[in-house]
């Protein structure tokens, strides 16, 4: 039997119990489970059973009780990745474009969970049985550096870092339209759109907070490579804000445009920064633009 206990948030307050859940642990447990078992009695709040209709508040503490199903347990499958750094406690994976970080609902196999589970046993259970050693994820078509927790102590002092925006993340994307300001800032806060669950959208009445800093690294005729440093961790993030600035990401077929130069979104995890989990040393590493980002570099001269 597993157990998770999640205090709410202020920027939580108001929402319905099953969103609340889904957000927290969409990753993890499907959202028809998570209706199971509020409506069982498995999820309590401040230690009294709720309905699936219930609202959080600040400060509420949140507990759910489940097993774990059969279709939560995966497989290790001799997927190719690269490992830019590896030592007792993390490893570091340059994701290619393309490869989904861990198994959800209806997308089970045939992730970087699957290829971590076939390249080594010694993965932490910090997120769950369904997402051993994720401590942070990128889009399946964003490329570049992932951090994995090889055990649950290195996991905790990860996610900390995570969770008090202290770990240091650096993207490249190239997006459509010159650039004319070599800074930009976008503080827009995000959400869930209430009409399609998978798509986040500037909201102002529910959102988030959410800040990303650009700098322009070079100008093409009709495009811009930029550098773009998240502060928060909001998914979608980039890419939301600069649609929001009216610079969509190339490639992008949600918030971007397309492009004949790369099938999918123009977004590389270039650096990423952290404390070592046990040495407290400052580790930051770089990671080459792949391919398909380099061609389309090469086609916008």
């Amino acid at each position: 039997m597993n157990e998770k206990e999640i205090t709410a948030a202020p920027s939580d307050a108001g929402l319905r119990l099953d969103f609340f859940l889904a957000q927290k642990l969409g990753g993890e447990l499907s959202r028809t489970k998570l209706k199971k078992l509020i409506a069982e009695g498995s999820v309590t709040i401040n230690a009294k059973t709720v309905k699936p209709h219930a609202h959080v508040e600040a400060g509420d503490r949140i507990k759910i009780r489940y097993s774990e199903d059969p279709e939560e347990t995966h497989r290790g499958e001799p997927i190719p990745f690269e490992v830019a750094y590896e030592d007792a406690d993390v490893i570091v994976v340059n994701k290619p474009a393309g490869l989904v970080v861990h198994p959800a609902s209806g997308n089970l196999a045939g992730t970087l969970v699957n290829a971590l589970i076939h390249y080594t046993s010694a993965l932490s259970q910090g997120s769950g049985p369904g997402r051993p050693g994720i401590v942070h994820r990128i889009d399946k078509d964003t490329s570049g550096l992932v951090v994995v927790a090889k055990n649950d102590r290195a996991h905790r002092i990860l996610a900390r870092q995570f969770e008090r925006h202290e770990v240091e993340k650096c993207y490249w994307a190239v997006v459509k339209g010159v650039v004319q300001h070599d800074e930009m800032r976008s503080s827009e806060p995000l959400g869930r759109s209430p009409l399609n669950r998978k798509r986040v959208v500037v909201s102002h009445d529910s959102g988030k907070p959410s800040l990303t800093d650009f700098r322009v690294l070079k100008r093409f005729k009709t495009a811009t490579l930029l550098e773009a440093r998240p502060k928060t961790g909001k998914t979608h993030q980039i890419r939301v804000h600069l649609e929001r600035l009216g610079y969509p990401v190339l490639g992008d077929l949600v918030y971007g445009v397309q492009s004949p130069h790369i099938s999918r979104q123009a977004l590389h995890a270039k650096e990423l920064g952290f404390r070592h989990p046990t040495t407290g040393e400052r580790l930051l590493f770089r990671s080459e633009l792949p391919p398909d980002f380099q061609h389309l570099l090469t086609a916008l001269v």
